[in-house]
């Protein structure tokens, strides 16, 4: 199947720990393998490298890398590697770290030159500095772009940030971003963070035990009720979504997503820019009627699909869906400021409320309600 990154791996190591996926990932984009520590994230992405032998078999955008018969050395395979710390020669500056890893393709086959790299990474004044006069994220910064400028089919990063401070980390994110919607290659992004799954992936993989707990899109993944992912208190959803109104009396800008839109702060985008935001599920409340008389903007029609009690009895998560059918929604006045991937869908959230709450409510699968949706957050 072209379009797609076919791995699947079957191991076992000393100590107990085997490995059994079955993945189907899309050529594009960034998917994350999210799980806790010894959930095999890291190993199978050393599969997918070839760094680790395992009975299988991988295809990438067609191409077999791995079967039964055929094992493709990984010096030959058009991956890149970024581990977790940036590893790059002390004793050659950035533009000479660059340069190694440029040279390693034939000038006629790179797909990325060294100016991109350079300024996707925003590297132009620290071509001249050697690695030591270098902060964590900006070295992390340099061992990405001469990843990519071995002009790689497929990026892999095993837990790039996790070895960066909380500034490091919040000064490289937006290059991260920025490479995501810049590249045609797909990244394969290891991480336990949250955090940095709601602002990077598109395709999200949940592994636990060396299985695959959930794979899917985003948003949808993220919304699950069965998840571990689900149930700190920072559970929420992350969703696409464009700015199609501004309100400058107010300092405010609306966003319309797959079954409605919210108010939220303005933030400075341009009218029809897409901007990926977070809903939490303690600040999504449910109500039976549309109460009016209330200091929160976005009050919106949904429908009930599901709930599950989470690890303290006196709190259930439930998930709803934005603009299901069946509800009273109003489609915008001008429908032409939204594409059809707006206008025709839903969207679901996650509510965090107590088990009085939920049971006096009488909520269950197929309720009408109203979500009241207190603030939402741009993710930049």
């Amino acid at each position: 199947m072209t379009g797609s990154i076919e791995a699947r791996f079957r191991t076992s190591f000393q100590g107990g720990f085997s490995l059994d996926v079955d993945l189907d990932l899309p050529a594009t984009g960034v998917t994350a393998l999210f799980g806790h520590s010894g959930s095999g994230k890291t190993t199978t992405l050393r599969c997918i490298a070839g760094l680790n032998r395992a009975e299988g078999t991988l295809r990438v955008d067609g191409e077999t890398w791995q079967d039964a018969r055929y094992f493709l050395p990984v010096h030959r395979r058009s991956l890149a590697y970024v581990f977790q710390e940036a590893s790059l020669f002390p004793h050659l500056s950035v533009r000479q770290n660059l340069d190694y890893g440029a040279r390693r393709i034939p000038a006629g086959e790179r797909r990325i030159e060294f100016g991109q790299a350079v300024d996707w990474l925003g590297l132009s004044a620290l071509l001249d500095r050697r690695p030591t006069n270098l902060s964590g994220g900006e070295r992390q910064r340099v061992a990405v772009a001469r990843a990519l400028l071995t002009s790689p089919r497929l990026l892999l990063m095993d837990e790039p940030l996790s070895a960066l401070d909380h500034q490091s980390k919040k000064e490289i994110l937006p290059y991260l971003e920025y490479l995501r919607d810049a590249l045609s290659i797909p990244i394969l992004y290891v991480t336990h963070s949250p955090d940095e799954v709601a602002r990077l992936a598109d395709h999200l993989v949940v592994l636990e035990a060396g299985r695959v707990l959930a794979d899917g899109p985003l948003t949808e993944t993220l919304a699950r009720l069965d998840l571990p992912i689900r149930q700190d208190e920072d559970a929420g959803v992350a969703l696409e979504a464009r700015v199609v109104e501004r309100d400058a009396r107010w300092h405010l800008m609306r966003v319309a997503f797959p079954g409605g839109s919210l108010w939220i702060r303005d933030h400075g985008e341009e009218i029809g820019r897409n901007v990926r935001m977070r809903v939490l599920a303690r600040d999504v409340s449910l109500a039976l009627e549309r109460h009016e008389e209330s200091s929160i903007l976005n009050i919106l029609p949904a429908t009930v699909t599901g709930s599950v009690p989470t690890d303290h009895p006196a709190v259930v998560l439930t998930q709803i869906r934005l603009g299901a059918p069946g509800s009273n929604l109003a489609p915008p006045a001008n429908q032409n400021e939204n594409p059809a991937w707006i206008l025709n869908g839903t969207t679901p959230l996650i509510s965090r409320l107590t088990a009085r709450s939920s049971e006096a409510l009488a909520l269950a699968p197929g309720k009408q309600v109203w979500a009241h949706i207190k603030t939402a957050a741009v993710l930049d």
